[in-house]
């Protein structure tokens, strides 16, 4: 399989994004080349949860750039779109294709196939992706800034310019709507 190639296509002027985020948080990367370097491996990793087979999921995969990059220009939020995309290309295929399993020398020989514990993670890590790619980018930002960047309170509020009570409110609110999302999906808990 060939690696996908995208070509640069720049953003329209987005000032009005701009006007409701920090500017050095801006809501949808330059390119899709960039957006590909950013989440193909994660998208991948979901993947992989869901249909289980690693060829069948970089298939999605690429499918799922693709039909990106056809209407990339009326995009508002990529991350999120590449997310629910893959989610339902991912499960097109599992509607079509049931009983469709790999047999390689590894599986003919041990028999043995992913823990249901590391699938259910999986597909977990997945939702989260998902979950999170569809909030608004300020939202996106304050999660990042707190759980990727570790930081503070009052650091996220010097970055931002809110208050270090805003942070927490909503942050609080987040997670806690993330979490819900969780519960309706049947996903309870820190281990899936």
């Amino acid at each position: 399989m060939e690696p996908l190639v995208f070509e640069n296509i720049p953003l329209p002027p987005a000032s009005a994004l701009k006007a409701l985020a920090p500017e050095s948080m801006d809501s949808k990367p330059a390119s899709i080349g960039k957006l590909f370097e950013a989440e193909e491996s994660g998208l991948l990793r979901y993947a992989i949860g869901l249909v289980g087979r690693r060829m069948v999921a970089e298939e999605l995969v690429q499918e799922t750039f693709l039909r990106l990059h056809k209407i990339w220009a009326d995009v508002e939020n990529p991350r999120g779109w590449l997310y629910r995309c893959l989610r339902n290309l991912a499960i097109n295929h599992l509607r079509d294709h049931p009983k469709e399993t790999e047999l390689t020398e590894e599986t003919a020989q041990s028999g043995e196939s992913l823990p249901p514990e590391t699938l259910g993670r999986n597909e977990a890590v997945g939702l989260v992706r998902l979950l999170l790619a569809e909030l608004p980018e300020s939202d996106q930002s304050l999660v990042r800034l707190k759980y990727h960047d570790d930081l503070h309170y009052t650091e996220i509020s010097k970055r931002t310019g809110l208050s270090v009570g805003n942070v927490g409110y909503r942050l609080h609110h987040v997670l806690k709507a993330l979490a819900e999302n969780l519960r309706h999906a049947g996903i309870e808990g820190s281990q899936g």
